[in-house]
């Protein structure tokens, strides 16, 4: 049997690297012979993260365009054309049968110069508004593994397949697992469990709105952990105590999801495919500082279904303890919100990627 190999690439931010990850898991299953190799970005967290997880990866010199004049942009011609040279070398050395990208700057000179060599290329885009990478590689990639509906207008409808996005196969039925969460983070099991995710690497304006929330949070009787993110744990820690843990970063994910009641979070694709699998309430408070704001057009994909409640960053301060109390308050309303999120969850989404990545390799 011939022996497969695979090039994978997406980085920058989480929400890129660990679909990736999770994609080249279910192909290494099928094909436990097949070699990978990762192409990231060489000083984002793909060059960490893609060796933890077990797989080689070679770096590009490359960044995405600042939206002002910075010297970053004057150096970007440069940058993209030491990319697509390296991509190139790279490719003809490895001889891949397809190349794979989940989003993010390094997978635009890599799927780019595959499509020049002529090797099957999928792209796997995660979000309910495209980039500006994807929508120009979706013109020559032979597949398109979407996460959501209606993105005939980015991208050719032929080549689109809807498969939701890659989430840790740990999430699916968390519910057997709550009481053993509870014990793990040595919660009140009368209490509810408020759970706080501002991302891998935290949201400045969440943690601001819990610092300044807390003692209302805690008079309402709830507990919370709250994962500030690992830029501002520091800043933070000094809150642990009573019915507060503050972490910087969440390593037993399917545990916290089982034992949280309520969940507010960012709506970064991989975050809001998650929780539709996980099916709790959740409220969303996208970053506006992404581009093309994709974040509130994600959230709004569910809020939309009534799956989930949204409140925008510079509505805070005026909405959000009406908002969270009312919640708390209303089990009916939980209960709606939990199965409505639920309806809309993917949860094949990896075993279907693979599957088009297969059938162009054979």
């Amino acid at each position: 049997m011939k022996q497969y190999k695979f090039i994978l690439s997406g980085g920058g931010t989480g929400g890129h690297i660990y679909p990736a990850i999770a994609i080249a898991n279910e192909l290494k299953s099928r094909f436990p012979d097949a070699e990978f190799l990762f192409v990231g970005a060489q000083d984002k967290m793909e060059m960490q993260k893609v060796p933890q997880a077990g797989y080689a990866i070679k770096g590009l010199w490359i960044a995405g365009l600042q939206r002002k004049l910075t010297l970053q942009n004057m150096l970007f011609p440069v940058k993209l054309l030491d990319s697509l040279w390296k991509s190139r070398k790279i490719i003809k050395q490895f001889k891949p049968d397809v190349v794979i990208g989940t989003g993010g700057f390094a997978s635009g000179p890599l799927l780019q110069t595959a499509n020049s060599l002529g090797i099957p290329t999928v792209i796997q885009e995660q979000n309910s508004f495209p980039g500006i990478t994807n929508k120009l590689l979706s013109k020559k990639a032979n597949t398109i593994c979407v996460a959501y509906e209606n993105l005939e207008r980015f991208f050719p409808k032929e080549k689109m397949i809807l498969t939701g996005n890659p989430v840790r196969q740990d999430l699916i039925a968390i519910e057997s697992k709550r009481a053993e969460a509870i014990a793990h983070f040595k919660l009140d099991a009368n209490k509810k469990t408020l759970l706080v995710l501002g991302g891998s690497l935290g949201a400045r304006r969440i943690n601001q709105l819990i610092e300044k929330e807390l003692g209302n949070i805690l008079a309402q009787d709830v507990q919370i952990i709250w994962q500030c993110g690992k830029l501002y744990f520091e800043d933070y820690k000094k809150y642990n105590g009573d019915n507060v843990q503050v972490v910087a970063f969440i390593e037993k994910m399917d545990f916290v999801y089982a034992a949280a009641d309520v969940i507010i979070s960012r709506a970064g694709a991989s975050s809001v495919s998650e929780l539709c699998i996980v099916g709790k309430p959740v409220i969303f408070i996208p970053s506006p500082n992404v581009a093309e704001d994709h974040q509130t057009k994600n959230a709004k994909a569910i809020v939309d279904k009534k799956g989930a409640l949204l409140i925008k960053e510079s509505d805070l301060n005026t909405e959000f303890s009406l908002v969270f109390e009312a919640l708390l308050k209303d089990e009916g309303k939980q209960k709606q919100l939990s199965e409505n999120i639920k309806q809309l969850a993917l949860p094949e989404a990896t075993k279907q990627i693979a599957d088009e990545i297969v059938k162009l390799i054979k």
